[in-house]
Formats: C-alpha cells, structure tokens, sequence
C-alpha cells in the first residue's frame, strides 16, 4: 500500500465559512487540525490572520455564518487569532476524505477565492473514490497535484534525496548555528561536490520546503 498526497482546491459554496471569508476583506484561515466529533460535525483549530481593525469585529460575522456552530477564541496576537469552532454544513467533503477513506487532512487555508488543501490518502483508490464522491455530489473540488509517498522524499516536503541528505546533515553539523560550526566549503567537502554546486542544492531545497510547508494555494511562478 503506498499513501497518496493531493493538492487540491475546493470552491467556497461548497465548503465551510463561505459568509465569513467573502463579507471579510483581506481575511485568511489557516487549520492548525481538524477533528472529526462524530459524522456530521468537524471541529478544526483555525488561524486567522487579518488587520487588527478587522479583528476586533471577526466574531460578530462568525455569529451570522451558517456554517458554524460554536465558536471560542483560545489565542489572540496582534493580526492573528486562533479559534476552536464546530463546522456543521457543507463539510460533507471532509467526512467523506476523514471518516469513509480514513483520510488526513495535512493543511488547509482559505480566502475569498476559496480552500486549499493538501490531503493524504491510504490509497491511490481512496483518492479516485473521493474525487468520484465529489462529482456524484457537484462538490466543486478541483486537484491540482498528486503524487506518491514513496517517490523520493517528494512525498512529503517536495525535497530530493540529496536535497533532504544535504539539509539534515546541514542542521547536525551546525551550519545553520550562529555562529556556524562548518562552512559552506567544508560543507561541500563531506559530499564531494564543489561549493557551487551546495549552493544550489541548498537554495532549492530550501526553496521547496517552504513552498510545501508554509505556502499553500495559488503561487504566481518566479521562473
């Protein structure tokens, strides 16, 4: 069995908080984990990040959102919040992915243009059997990436083996202390390649870890 790894994006009809992310502007959430109550009601551990001014007001929308139950704040800074709130409409999707496909929910945002979320599946079938759940029900769910755990270490950060080698024994050797304990050259010189050619293994590596764990969504490409 080889676990499967999507990206896809959902469209906000046919998700939760569509009232609160279209009647706030500049609004983003964020999942820190979602937890299945039982096989009508979700309760996920949400971030929100928007301007202080926006803030204050945050929760008199979410009174009004259809797709809430509860809602408590349990941590407040300057421009985020972190709420504990119940989903009880339009989460159909989610059941399905977490309790009938023994799905995991790896993370998940939203904005005015709808949900992102990366997903890991025990099977490719399992995936296949989600998406055909989705037409059957006209879930607006599109997939943007697939891949599989075992194809290198892409299945999980998106890093290569060499870029995952090269990074772990960056951290033990402590090039990433201040001050470092190894250089880039003697660096280089534990996998016999040139400085150049570290450089850019680092570069790249450090570029696909933060794509893949920090960023989430629609990404205008640099290249």
């Amino acid at each position: 069995m080889t676990g499967t790894i999507a990206e896809v994006k959902v469209n906000l009809t046919h998700f939760a908080l569509e009232h609160t992310l279209t009647t706030v502007d500049d609004l983003k959430c964020e999942v820190e984990r979602i937890v299945a109550t039982d096989p009508e009601t979700l309760m996920p551990f949400l971030w929100v990040e928007a301007p202080s001014s926006v803030l204050d007001d945050l929760e008199e929308v979410f009174a009004t959102d259809e797709t809430i139950d509860q809602v408590e704040c349990i941590a407040e800074l300057d421009e985020e919040r972190l709420y504990r709130m119940e989903w009880i409409d339009k989460i159909t999707l989610l059941v399905q992915i977490l309790v009938e496909e023994d799905g995991t929910v790896l993370s998940a945002s939203g904005t005015g243009e709808g949900w992102y979320l990366r997903l890991l599946f025990p099977t490719r079938e399992a995936l296949a059997r989600t998406h055909d759940y989705c037409r059957a029900n006209g879930i607006d769910c599109e997939i943007l990436t697939v891949y599989n755990i075992d194809e290198g270490r892409q299945g999980r950060f998106g890093l290569t083996d060499a870029q995952q080698s090269t990074m772990t024994t960056a951290f033990e050797l402590g090039y990433y202390e201040i001050p470092r304990t190894i250089d880039a050259e003697e660096l280089a010189t534990e996998f016999d390649i040139s400085h150049q050619a570290l450089s850019e293994r680092l570069r790249r590596g450090h570029k696909a870890l933060v794509k893949n764990t920090l960023m989430i969504g629609p990404r205008e490409s640099t290249q």
